[in-house]
């Protein structure tokens, strides 16, 4: 899994974040398109400065990433069920 961080956000490769999602590639920008994939991505101040976190959520399914300021994955978890918001 590759993310890059790019100004004005984070790019991910839809072959990457389908599976993680229990979704096709091919549904992927179709969603995100709808609306119905969000992401969210924020940088690290203070202690946390150099990093990245970008969150994903579809359906109940909320996805986050930690990565450091290349871009490298530091953390990833996924939790089923995640409250909206």
């Amino acid at each position: 899994m590759r993310l890059e961080i790019a100004a004005g956000g984070v790019t991910v490769e839809a072959e990457d974040l389908a599976p993680l999602l229990g979704l096709t590639a091919a549904e992927v920008p179709r969603l995100m398109r709808e609306g119905r994939i969000t992401g969210l991505v924020e940088e690290g101040r203070d202690a946390d400065a150099g990093r990245t976190r970008v969150t994903f959520r579809y359906k109940a399914i909320r996805l986050r990433f930690t990565l450091d300021a290349a871009g490298r994955i530091l953390s990833q978890s996924r939790v089923d069920g995640a409250a909206p918001g």
